[in-house]
């Protein structure tokens, strides 16, 4: 099964593309969001902060000594509890405490050193308060009207303080629940990306699969209705297997065409040399038979050449095999020899042309048939993804050095034996156009183990190679 997002896949790349930017983006948002609203809970702050100064300088008045005092507590509650977090005062010109709020309690605000006291002067100032606390400070600097008193008003300094805290709570309040906003979103989001992922990338794989089958031989063409950014490549891919197949079945007719013109010649010169004696005629016989032989030779190649590079070819292999033991019991008849077909496991294939398979085949059997003593015995199944065919005599066998020298064209075993030297040499260079080998072994039954391996596997089968890159 092909996973569309493990490391080194299209789909893993764009994944990661797209979980870079969402994070990206979202952690730019969340951090722009919290310093806006951060930025707004200060100025909301700051406007509440002025509308308690406004009241403290409404409602100061000085008294018949000329000391202030303030004629209506302020509305808001906090400034009657004790640290609650909202403070306010009153200095006099050389900065001593003349009023406080009650949530300010035994404690005083203080400034940094230099504060202006010029009449109709604000301000504001970050200093700490009572306990250490953080405080966001208003000031504004009065001169109060005259009051009934003999002395002339002084500048008199007032403040309103607010605890940071109550400005950064909201805030860590807003960035939680910001945080787990956009973790649902990222999540969901991410969950939108791989979905639509696997959506866009499913006709590749469909694809894929179409390619795999084409190449295990299952169809001949790519199946399938396919986006319209992608049907155009699958057309063209499909024109080009057909015009290689007719390519290729075009070169097959013109082999076959070439023999059949070669063969009539030869045939003429042979029939011609049989009716005359002497050496030239025997001379002529022996070349008309070579040349016979090497026309046969190259045809199979270049007719299996032709098959081997052809995809979508698929033929099953029990038919061939009971067809080939019936001509080869018929055949060799007179031996009374026992052709034993093996039970397969499944219903095995051959990824290839029937005809090829009959040629390699047809050799192998009859090569075993005019060795064996009494029994040939045949055996096929999938070994390691491929189709194993095992053809075992019961005949002399070969000796180790032998085996391989078999294996080139002309070469016999034995010179008595009937036979042209191209049977095994056909095999083996049939099976290496389809990517397989010939291996000759020793035989359980005492004599040679033709063992055959080509390209195969059970009907509907895709190799896992095929499908994993």
């Amino acid at each position: 099964m092909i996973r569309p997002f493990r490391p080194g896949t299209l789909g893993r790349r764009l994944l990661l593309g797209t979980l870079a930017w969402v994070l990206a983006t979202l952690v730019a948002t969340g951090l722009i969001l919290t310093d806006l609203f951060q930025d707004h809970v200060a100025r909301q702050a700051r406007a509440e902060l002025r509308v308690h100064l406004n009241q403290l300088t409404g409602h100061l008045e000085l008294d018949a000594d000329g000391q202030p005092q303030v004629r209506r507590e302020l509305s808001d509650p906090r400034l009657k509890q004790p640290y609650s977090g909202l403070y306010w005062q009153v200095d006099g010109p050389d900065g001593e405490v003349l009023l406080r709020s009650r949530s300010l309690w035994d404690g005083a605000l203080s400034l940094p050193p230099g504060a202006a006291l010029t009449p109709g002067a604000q301000a504001e100032y970050r200093e700490l308060g009572p306990g250490g606390v953080p405080l966001l400070i208003l000031v504004r600097v009065i001169l109060p009207a005259a009051g009934p008193g003999p002395s002339p008003p002084r500048p008199l300094r007032l403040m309103v303080a607010m605890d940071e805290a109550v400005l950064q709570r909201p805030v860590r309040d807003f960035a939680g629940i910001l945080a787990l906003a956009l973790a649902l979103l990222a999540l969901g989001l991410v969950a939108a990306v791989v979905w639509q992922l696997k959506l866009a990338l499913g006709p590749l794989e469909r694809l894929r699969h179409s390619l795999a089958r084409v190449r295990a031989g299952q169809a001949a063409q790519l199946q399938g209705v396919y986006p319209a950014e992608i049907q155009p490549l699958v057309q063209e891919f499909n024109d080009v297997l057909a015009h290689d197949a007719a390519v290729l079945e075009r070169a097959r007719t013109q082999a076959g065409n070439l023999a059949h013109a070669l063969k009539t010649p030869l045939s003429i010169l042979a029939n011609a040399a049989a009716r005359e004696p002497g050496e030239l005629a025997r001379l002529v016989t022996e070349q008309v038979g070579t040349a016979r032989r090497q026309v046969d030779y190259h045809l199979a190649r270049a007719r299996a050449a032709a098959a081997a590079q052809l995809p979508g070819q698929q033929v099953a292999v029990r038919p061939l095999l009971e067809g080939l033991l019936r001509v080869m019991g018929k055949l060799h008849g007179e031996r009374g020899l026992h052709l034993e077909l093996m039970p397969l496991a499944g219903a095995p294939v051959f990824r290839g042309d029937a005809q090829d398979f009959q040629e390699m085949l047809g050799n192998l059997l009859d090569n075993a048939c005019k060795w064996a003593a009494s029994r040939v015995q045949v055996a096929a199944g999938i070994t390691a993804g491929q189709l194993e065919i095992r053809v075992e005599d019961d005949g002399p066998g070969l000796p180790g050095p032998v085996r391989e020298s078999v294996l080139q064209r002309g070469v016999r075993a034995d010179e008595a034996m009937p036979g042209s030297g191209l049977g095994l040499s056909i095999v083996s260079d049939l099976a290496g156009l389809y990517g397989g080998a010939l291996h000759l072994e020793s035989s359980t039954l005492g004599g040679l183990r033709a063992r055959l391996c080509l390209p195969g596997g059970q009907p509907g089968s895709i190799p896992y190679s095929e499908l994993a890159p």
